[in-house]
């Protein structure tokens, strides 16, 4: 009789040790409106409220260390210095270094340029098109943004086209500058930025790509089992409607 209590305070032990240990680490960047911050807001953001619903689900603790590069936060992620990343794209060479979660929203990718050219440029039908019309491009310095684009991005970048951007704010108002006709990005946050800039964006009328964004893991720094529960949470939060009604509130679905 007396072993079943230590069985059972041994389990409870196992139990916190497990939620303990779920602790992820990401670093902040300015991404509105997925995950920014402000005087006014704090820290806040589509993604980062999506990602702190999910993992409080989960029983993880998620902790947020000052911006970063872009560059360094990439790094700093794969030596396991952070081991979380949000809105990330599933690809096959990440996988010697990440785990993905489920999706749990979907990214949409288009092309614009201001809506004084619209006439002049909607019967472009793809990069390639693009490519082989001389037409200069923006885009960000980092990401992936389809296969349509991966093939186009050589003869880009050869024929001196293309022009990249670190933030959403600086391709908004190099575009509006007059800098390139045409920018590539997440369609919710250039559209974001350009309202915030005064600027009138058109899109063109092909989707680069749509696909599903995941949260992205440090494979040698969390485990499987962190993962299930991850992944638990969103699907128990899909069907409660609590992702939905968060995606609602800035207009996505």
């Amino acid at each position: 009789m007396r072993a079943r209590p230590v069985v059972i305070a041994a389990a409870l032990a196992a139990l916190t040790f497990q939620a303990g240990a779920c602790t992820l680490t990401m670093a902040l960047e300015q991404w509105p409106p997925y995950v920014y911050s402000s005087a006014k807001t704090g820290v806040t953001g589509l993604d980062l409220e999506l990602a702190r619903a999910i993992l409080k689900e989960a029983g993880c603790t998620l902790l947020i260390q000052p911006e970063l590069p872009t560059a360094r936060r990439q790094i700093l992620f794969q030596k396991g210095e952070l081991n979380l990343m949000l809105a990330a794209s599933d690809t096959p060479e990440r996988h010697r270094y990440a785990r993905f979660s489920a999706p749990y929203r979907y990214e949409s990718v288009g092309v614009f340029t201001t809506a004084d050219k619209l006439a002049k440029y909607r019967h472009l039908a793809g990069f390639e098109a693009i490519a082989k019309g001389r037409l200069a491009l923006l885009a960000p310095k980092v990401g992936w943004y389809g296969r349509d684009y991966a093939r186009a991005l050589p003869a880009l970048e050869q024929s001196g086209q293309l022009s990249t951007f670190g933030s959403f704010q600086q391709g908004v108002r190099m575009l509006g500058a007059g800098r390139a006709e045409l920018i590539v990005g997440d369609a919710t946050a250039l559209r974001y930025e350009a309202r915030r800039q005064g600027v009138k964006l058109a899109a063109l009328p092909f989707v680069a790509l749509r696909a599903s964004v995941h949260l992205m893991l440090h494979a040698a720094s969390t485990t499987p089992a962190q993962l299930e529960a991850i992944n638990g949470a969103i699907v128990r939060l899909e069907q409660g409607g609590e992702l939905a009604a968060i995606r609602a509130r800035y207009g996505e679905r």
